[in-house]
C-alpha cells in the first residue's frame, strides 16, 4: 500500500475543498489563498491509486521562498493513512513550514507532530452575542457605495469602509473584508488615539456586525495575541476567541 502527492490544478480539488469547508464550518482565514495567482501549489493525495484528499502549500506573497503547508484534508474512510499521506506530501512539496488554525483537528494535529518553534500568529474570533453599545455621540458614515461592497461580497475580494465621526471629526475607521470562505466577513476598525478608550472602538465594531448580518455576511475577526486593547474591544462587542493562527518550522527527519 503506498501514499502519494500529485501536483495538480485547485480546480481538481474544489469538490474537496467543499467538503472541507463543511466540516470547519467557520471562517478559514487562508482560503482567500487559492485565488491569488502565483501564490499557491496544489497536490492531489492518494493511497493505492484512490483519491484520499488533498494538500495546499503557500509559496507566494508572503510565503514566498518560503513553502508553507496550511491546508491538508483527508477523506474520512483514509484517515487511518493521515501520517502516510502527510509524508508523501511532505516528500514532494518540499515544505519546510506550516501555518494553520487551531481548530482544524487534523491539521492541528500534524503540526504539533511534525514542526517545532510553534508559535501564535494572530487569534481568530467568531461572532458569540448581541450587544447595545450606546454610540456616546458618534455618528457612522458609510465610506464605499453600495455597488463597491456588493461586487466585493460577489468577487470574495475587498470589501467596504466605514468610519465614525463625532464632533465633525473622523474618530475611527473601519470596515468589512469578504476575501474568505462565504459566508464570512472580517471585521476590523481603527480608533484615533486621542478618543480612545472611550467605547468608541466598541462601539464601531458592534455596527460593523449589525452592516454585516444586513448584507448577508456573519462576521468574524482576528488580531495579534499581544493586542491587548483590540482583544477586549472585540470582546466588548460580543466576538470570542475559538481559534488561534499557528506557524511552525518543520522538524528534519
Amino acid at each position: 500500500m503506498r501514499a502519494t502527492a500529485t501536483p495538480t490544478q485547485p480546480e481538481t480539488v474544489l469538490p474537496l475543498r467543499v467538503r472541507y469547508r463543511h466540516e470547519m464550518n467557520c471562517q478559514i482565514v487562508h482560503d482567500s489563498i487559492h485565488r491569488r495567482a502565483g501564490w499557491t501549489t496544489t497536490y492531489l493525495l492518494h493511497f493505492d491509486g484512490a483519491v484520499a484528499g488533498f494538500g495546499s502549500v503557500a509559496i507566494g506573497g508572503p510565503w514566498a521562498g518560503k513553502p508553507t503547508i496550511f491546508e491538508f484534508y483527508v477523506l474520512p474512510a483514509d484517515r487511518s493513512r493521515v501520517f502516510d499521506l502527510f509524508d508523501a506530501l511532505l516528500g514532494t512539496s518540499g515544505a519546510k513550514l506550516m501555518e494553520v488554525q487551531s481548530n482544524d483537528t487534523l491539521n492541528a494535529v500534524m503540526l504539533h507532530t511534525y514542526a517545532r518553534e510553534i508559535r501564535t500568529e494572530a487569534i481568530v474570533f467568531r461572532d458569540c452575542f448581541t450587544t447595545t453599545l450606546p454610540s456616546n455621540g458618534a455618528i457612522l458614515r458609510q465610506v464605499t457605495t453600495d455597488a463597491e461592497t456588493k461586487v466585493a461580497i460577489a468577487q470574495r475580494q475587498g470589501g467596504g469602509e466605514w468610519r465614525l465621526e463625532l464632533d465633525g471629526t473622523v474618530a475611527a475607521t473601519g470596515g468589512i473584508l469578504f476575501h474568505y470562505n462565504v459566508p464570512y466577513g472580517d471585521v476590523y476598525m481603527d480608533v484615533v488615539e486621542s478618543v480612545r478608550r472611550r467605547g468608541l472602538g466598541a462601539y464601531l465594531v458592534q455596527e460593523l456586525k449589525r452592516v454585516a448580518y444586513e448584507l448577508g455576511s456573519i462576521p468574524c475577526a482576528r488580531c495579534g495575541p499581544d493586542n491587548v486593547a483590540s482583544r477586549r474591544t472585540l470582546q466588548k462587542a460580543g466576538l470570542v476567541p475559538y481559534a488561534h493562527i499557528l506557524a511552525g518550522v518543520i522538524a528534519a527527519a
